[in-house]
């Protein structure tokens, strides 16, 4: 789990272009979101597209995305409870 955590902290770096950050500038239980890492709804759409390419979860719901988007430990958990590929 703690790979696909370091993977995701990468992906998201690298999708959000977020260049002053590491992996490592990320905690796995800091909120996305609002006053943790700051992100917004423009953001939040990267990650969905972010989920299929590279995991092949497609989410319709904008709710069930709020609650897997809380997180690196959320998102982590949710695709290892939903593997696609």
């Amino acid at each position: 789990m703690d790979t696909l955590k370091n993977q995701l902290k990468s992906q998201i770096i690298e999708a959000l272009n977020l260049e002053d950050m590491q992996p490592d500038d990320i905690q796995n239980d800091q909120p996305l979101f609002g006053e943790g890492l700051g992100l917004d709804s423009i953001d939040a759409l990267e990650l969905i597209v972010l989920l299929d390419k590279q995991y092949g979860i497609k989410l319709s719901n904008p709710k069930e995305g709020k609650a897997i988007f809380q997180s690196i430990d959320s998102m982590a958990e949710y695709i290892a409870a939903h593997p696609t590929k």
